[in-house]
């Protein structure tokens, strides 16, 4: 029997019975078409979509940086925290292709540069070399940031210690003898600290809380004349860095009695740790990093961390650390993170039992 499905509603009413049930299959088929086709018409919008998306991502990704990348340093011209910035600086411009360029905006510790940061926009093109002192100035600082939320940490660049030094007059030749001359004579011993709450302050912090006894901190504008009145006798310790003592001890015009890593240092192979020498567990490294603001694209993260960990692995990198007393440090960024947020929880500590404070 042939006809044609396609009726009105009068039309379909004449139908006998079979002639309907017959249109059925039909009618259904017609539907189920009209259905899938328009499906598959949604589907492919969808992946258009999708696939544009990718693209876009993809394109953007691969865009960075799009123009000059800005390095804040929260300290000025030739610090050490400046130097390295500019030596990772010009070796990230080769592989980036865009001019990386170091922007000094000293003050507060680093507090400025870091606040700067804080607020830029996260496409990774303004970045912040910092310090140690980024933890410390989260443990005595009100700060208009938080130390770790308002950032992506990147990498760290490089990590070395710090050395106990004394007066060449000084009685004690190794910690265990401070140890004992501190307990007999509390409050008498004088330590050099170039600012308060700065590396040096809050290494004597640990001390002391390590081992009990009371040091005398003797305030410093700067490293430099601390370490001239050290040398001349105006005071009788100092926790100095490896990059400022050194060539010091070499020349015989101070001793050392420890280095504060928790192994001897590969660069002082010959100068004990603190905590072997009667302050176990005495542990502190001075390092440097880098940060950008929070949020920024995993991708281009990623590649910065990959790029400078890349630049860290050069014999010429690993020399220009080691005169800054340090050696490369690189990690991942989550790690990186766990060591910021580790330092503020360990300072915030000696700072209340130090009473470490800033005005």
């Amino acid at each position: 029997m042939d006809f044609s499905c396609k009726v009105n509603s009068v039309k379909a009413a004449k139908l006998t019975r079979n002639q309907r049930i017959a249109c059925e299959p039909v009618t259904l088929l017609t539907q189920l078409t009209a259905s899938t086709s328009t499906t598959l018409h949604r589907l492919g919008c969808a992946f258009i979509l999708l696939a544009g998306g990718i693209a876009c991502c993809a394109h953007a990704q691969s865009a960075y940086p799009a123009r000059p990348v800005r390095v804040i340093v929260g300290f000025p011209p030739g610090s050490g925290t400046d130097m390295l910035a500019r030596f990772v600086g010009n070796k990230l411009t080769e592989r980036l292709g865009q001019q990386v360029v170091v922007d000094n905006r000293p003050g507060a510790n680093g507090i400025i540069a870091a606040e700067l940061v804080a607020k830029a926009a996260p496409d990774g093109h303004t970045l912040l070399a910092m310090s140690i002192s980024h933890t410390m100035n989260a443990a005595v600082y009100k700060l208009p940031f938080d130390a770790v939320k308002s950032f992506t940490p990147i990498t760290q660049l490089g990590a070395g210690p710090l050395v106990l030094v004394a007066n060449t007059a000084f009685p004690a030749n190794n910690v265990k003898s401070l140890i004992d001359l501190a307990t007999a004579k509390p409050n008498t011993i004088t330590y050099a600290i170039s600012g308060t709450g700065g590396i040096n302050h809050f290494a004597g912090g640990l001390f002391a809380r390590i081992t009990g006894v009371q040091l005398v901190n003797v305030p410093y504008k700067g490293g430099a004349q601390a370490l001239t009145d050290l040398i001349g006798g105006q005071v009788q310790l100092m926790f100095g860095t490896a990059a400022i003592t050194l060539a010091q001890i070499r020349a015989g015009r101070m001793k050392p009695l420890g280095v504060s890593t928790q192994k001897r240092w590969p660069l002082l192979p010959d100068i004990p740790t603190i905590a072997e020498s009667g302050a176990p567990g005495y542990e502190m490294n001075t390092w440097w990093g880098m940060l950008g603001p929070a949020g920024m694209p995993p991708a281009i993260v990623s590649r910065l961390n990959s790029d400078i960990t890349a630049i860290l692995a050069q014999p010429e990198s690993v020399k220009r650390l080691e005169a800054e007393g340090a050696l490369p440090s690189p990690m991942p960024s989550a790690e990186f993170t766990r060591v910021l947020s580790t330092e503020i929880e360990k300072w915030t500590r000696v700072a209340r039992d130090a009473s470490i404070k800033v005005e």
